[in-house]
């Protein structure tokens, strides 16, 4: 019988939520490196012994764990430090260092922010990690500030791949209010060499050629609180998501508005329709259906909470526009968290499941695509991340 893994960062520690196919019945294991911050957990598609984890703290800096056996046990590969504030030590390998020049030669070490002030480029964390679809060695590192790094060996070794700072909008990209962020990193499952990242508060791009050129893909993209609103790149993007069967059609969950693009981010378009409100952070696709979409709307860029206390799941069964509220059994009253940009996931099963984690440490799931919802576990801390994956 398959079983289901939910794989859960959050803000001291991380977590394994384990279940057979009828998804009733959960174990929990962890907290794993507790009191860090686990920004990301993901198991590779191509070894489901394979998990890489994002360990991170204000302290001691950035680490990069792995485990071989499911989460049994964990390894830093190459150990030590990715990196430090000053004066803490720092490991001899597995580090992340940037280029320090774009194609031209010309040094990529200052981004101008909107009031003319440059400010350098600082290493600060590893938001996401994106293992490759079909090897479980090579995994991709999106980090702040924002750069996108890949692995080749399991994560002993990580090289920039400096064709997206350096193909020349770099230096104009702005932080968001959680940072200059490189949060989401798609690998076409058709064609590895093209790949889409999302930067928060830069936009949205795509590289053809396995990372060497990039092209921002922020046509369409209206954003009211840059000075030029029809900018190439400045746009706040807070997550973008797709089915494998159509790696063209992406959806995004922008700082207000969701939006769709058939023709792999050269053209989008704005599917908010009839919801309550088009400000949230994350978006998910279901499994078998690809136009059926789910955001969770909260109340303002400024009220990070949902509408009138009530958390609600929107679900689109025709790639946006029209959408329909999925309640039963979840709060209907007094519920003021909040949904992060990397705290949705969904599973391959039939029907298939889909899962989020709240700021206030609750996980919920439903096993029957949003219909019905239950709280897997209330109390865990702030959840950062939720990542599915099925097992057989």
């Amino acid at each position: 019988m398959s079983k289901v893994r939910l794989l859960v960062g959050t803000s001291k520690g991380g977590f394994i939520l384990t279940s057979d196919g009828k998804r009733r019945n959960w174990e929990v294991s962890g907290p794993f490196f507790t009191g860090w911050e686990i920004y990301h957990m993901k198991g590779s598609p191509a070894d489901p012994n394979r998990i890489y984890a994002s360990q991170s703290s204000g302290w001691f800096g950035q680490v990069i764990q792995r485990s071989n056996d499911g989460g049994k046990t964990w390894e830093a590969p190459g150990g030590g430090v990715t990196t430090a504030p000053q004066g803490w030590p720092m490991g001899e390998s597995n580090r992340f260092v940037y280029d320090t020049s774009d194609k031209t030669g010309k040094p990529l070490t200052t981004h101008q922010w909107y009031d003319g002030t440059q400010h350098p480029w600082e290493f600060k964390r590893v938001w996401h990690l994106e293992p490759s679809p079909t090897d479980p060695e090579t995994v991709y590192a999106g980090v702040e500030d924002a750069a996108l790094f890949r692995s080749t060996d399991g994560a002993h070794s990580w090289q920039e791949l400096s064709g997206l700072r350096g193909h020349g909008t770099g230096p104009k990209w702005q932080p968001g209010a959680g940072g200059m962020c490189l949060h989401t990193i798609i690998v076409d499952p058709k064609d590895p060499d093209r790949i889409y990242v999302a930067i928060s508060a830069a936009g949205a791009f795509r590289t053809d050629d396995g990372g060497k050129t990039w092209k921002p893909i922020n046509r369409g993209l209206k954003s009211q609180y840059i000075p030029d609103p029809n900018a190439e790149v400045g746009h706040c993007v807070h997550h973008v998501a797709l089915h494998p069967s159509r790696p063209n059609t992406l959806f995004m969950q922008k700082h207000w508005d969701i939006m769709r693009t058939e023709n792999a981010g050269d053209e989008w378009q704005e599917v908010s329709g009839n919801l309550p409100t088009d400000f949230g952070f994350v978006i998910d696709v279901h499994a078998h259906e690809p136009e059926t979409i789910y955001v969770v709307p909260i109340k303002s860029d400024g009220e990070h909470f949902p509408l009138d206390g009530k958390l609600r799941v929107y679900r689109s069964r025709k790639g946006g526009n029209e959408w329909e509220e999925l309640s039963r059994g979840l709060p209907d009253r007094h519920c003021y968290v909040n949904v992060l940009r990397d705290a949705m996931s969904v599973d391959s099963l039939e029907p298939c499941g889909v899962y989020f984690g709240t700021t206030g440490g609750q996980v919920y799931g439903s096993a029957d695509a949003g219909d019905t919802w239950e709280p897997i576990v209330r109390d865990l801390p702030k959840v950062l991340s939720v990542e599915a994956q099925a097992l057989a």
